[in-house]
């Protein structure tokens, strides 16, 4: 049973409304939950943990629980059919449906929140069982994506109350391939990126920690903006896209068409170890954007770079990115989409100090992101 309570008053500073420690969860709805499951298993090293269904009194969703270090991923499906969860699938296809975040207390998270004229879904609640309480609420964002407080402090179980420990067998990777996640990207309609950048500086008091507009991404064929906001101690990071006027389709605008909407484009996963994620996720079925040979054959490119941990040779042997900022160095990588629908994707990334996301890489990324765009008919 959920149990509701009065929701606390913020008593923190206006830069920092509330105490935000990271990503809780990623959410999927998914037209198929066991595959889903399966896949991130087999495909993306994850570690099944909980399970939720018509069995453990879920009659209408099974749900699936996974994770790789402190990242989790849950993946929702509908047990029967009328269900707004399966209409949302229908509609939008797999997509992310909650970017649910770990505050210290939800309450004063959800109260400052509306004051700051966000939409409540979920008022502050208090659901338990045998191992403990978890508090949680919801409010709206972007399209139909939902932001989860959640304070599991006081919890012990597998994942949340209603869940049993995962009761079927799918090994994840011996050793993870990512361990985090590093940042969620939201694409939103053309002239609308500042509003919902607005709505998280005034909603969670974050900052713009980089901002690429007017040309700065763009291609022969398209061209996009986009700025990037974060909690003060980076824990938390949503660069907010939106299409610019180009002679042909954005990636923005084919996953505006093709999800419906607006939505999370792109979920990237931080690795300590990215060749070896490659491989992994490569040999379960994983199919990363091929990168040309001319990227790393540019004689500007480690004099740019400077020196990097990994060899070029090996980068370009598994189709690799890497970029430098003031703060270090980056490597990154973009998988295909891995549903029917042109629409989520994942990126690879490993830091080496750099806070950044690539912008050296802008090019060579969103000319592959085309290639796919022109095999599809899409560009």
């Amino acid at each position: 049973m959920s149990t509701p309570v009065g929701v606390a008053a913020a008593n923190t500073t206006p830069s920092t409304p509330f105490d935000i420690h990271g990503f809780d969860a990623i959410v999927f709805a998914v037209g198929n939950a066991f595959q889903s499951a399966h896949f991130f298993a087999t495909a993306f090293g994850m570690s099944p943990v909980a399970y939720r269904g018509p069995e453990t009194g879920s009659p209408d969703e099974c749900s699936y629980v996974l994770r790789s270090g402190t990242a989790c991923f849950v993946v929702t499906g509908a047990a029967r059919a009328g269900t707004e969860l399966g209409e949302y699938v229908h509609h939008h296809g797999d997509g992310v449906v909650d970017v649910a975040l770990s505050v210290s207390d939800v309450g004063a998270a959800y109260d400052h929140a509306l004051a700051q004229g966000a939409r409540g879904l979920a008022e502050p609640h208090r659901t338990g069982d045998g191992d403990g309480t978890v508090m949680l609420a919801s409010i709206a964002a972007y399209g139909r994506v939902r932001h989860t407080f959640v304070d599991r402090s006081r919890y012990r179980g597998a994942h949340l109350p209603g869940y049993t420990s995962a009761p079927f067998a799918m090994s994840g990777a011996a050793v993870p391939y990512f361990q985090a996640v590093d940042h969620c990207v939201a694409a939103v309609e053309a002239g609308r990126m500042d509003e919902w950048v607005d709505f998280y500086q005034r909603v969670f008091g974050f900052d713009t920690m980089a901002e690429f507009v007017d040309g700065e991404i763009s291609t022969k064929f398209s061209a996009l903006r986009s700025r990037v906001v974060a909690d003060p101690r980076r824990q938390v990071k949503f660069p907010v896209v939106e299409p610019a006027q180009s002679a042909r389709h954005s990636q923005v605008d084919e996953f505006l068409q093709f999800y419906g909407g607006p939505g999370v484009q792109h979920v990237a996963l931080a690795t300590d170890d990215i060749l070896a994620a490659i491989d992994g996720m490569r040999a379960g079925g994983v199919e990363f954007l091929p990168t040309p040979d001319s990227y790393y054959d540019d004689p500007g490119l480690l004099d740019r770079m400077g020196p990097i941990t990994t060899p070029v040779a090996e980068l370009a042997r598994r189709g690799a990115l890497v970029d430098r900022d003031e703060h270090g160095h980056l490597l990154q990588i973009l998988t295909r989409p891995p549903q029917d629908r042109p629409t989520g994707f994942f990126e690879l990334i490993e830091r080496h100090g750099s806070q950044g996301f690539g912008v050296g890489n802008f090019a060579a990324l969103f000319q592959a992101i085309e290639r796919e765009q022109d095999r599809r008919g899409n560009l």
